[in-house]
């Protein structure tokens, strides 16, 4: 089962996390998980420049090692860089000081090779412990989304992912998306319709 939208009593329990935005007007805030991927983050780049719509990309410290010219081109092209640590922690699984080193080894990467500070944060499959939470919420905003495609479910049809997503996107939407490598064949079958109907409703995209 996919949660399209984070119950509201979820969200009550961690305030102190960015669930929705505040901007009271029709917009939302686009987001992309575990990335950058050569062949699926210039593919994402490309649909937003067509439509001159912006978007926030949470990348893995690794795949900016690995990529990082891509992670310049996200950069370049007027999108903003977040935390996503550096190895893809489940926050639940791992000790404090280990998550929280690795949260900062993707900092470091993200800064030495893309020249920018990051200042969100959003912890992998939404697990991190409090303690965790609570160091990394010194430094940086932690934001999570209230909006969760499901494209990264090959259980389900393309079909009910852009269905389901188009009615759950809301005023001030998290919008969750995932440039990563499982996902590759099939954001190309949803994310174009998407945002065309995003775009055609009056709606604009903004970062966080």
């Amino acid at each position: 089962m996919v949660f399209h939208t984070v119950p509201f009593f979820i969200q009550r329990l961690f305030p102190n996390r960015t669930w929705t935005g505040s901007s009271g007007k029709k917009q939302i805030y686009l987001t992309f998980d575990d990335g950058p991927v050569p062949g699926i983050t210039d593919y994402v780049l490309s649909e937003l420049r067509k439509r001159g719509m912006v978007a926030t990309f949470f990348m893995v410290g690794d795949n900016v090692r690995k990529n990082p010219e891509l992670a310049k081109d996200v950069l370049s092209q007027g999108h903003v860089l977040g935390n996503h640590t550096f190895h893809h922690l489940n926050g639940w699984k791992t000790p404090k000081e280990k998550y929280l080193q690795d949260f900062l080894k993707c900092d470091e990467i993200l800064e030495e090779l893309t020249g920018k500070k990051v200042r969100f944060f959003r912890p992998p499959y939404g697990l991190m412990t409090n303690a965790q939470a609570r160091e990394i919420s010194k430094t940086h905003q932690i934001v999570m989304w209230n909006m969760l495609s499901g494209d990264y479910n090959l259980s389900l049809a393309p079909e009910e992912i852009l269905t389901k997503s188009i009615q759950k996107t809301k005023p001030d939407s998290v919008v969750l998306f995932h440039d990563q490598q499982k996902t590759a064949t099939v954001l190309p079958k949803i994310l174009p319709t998407y945002l065309d109907q995003i775009q055609e409703n009056g709606w604009e995209t903004a970062t966080l």
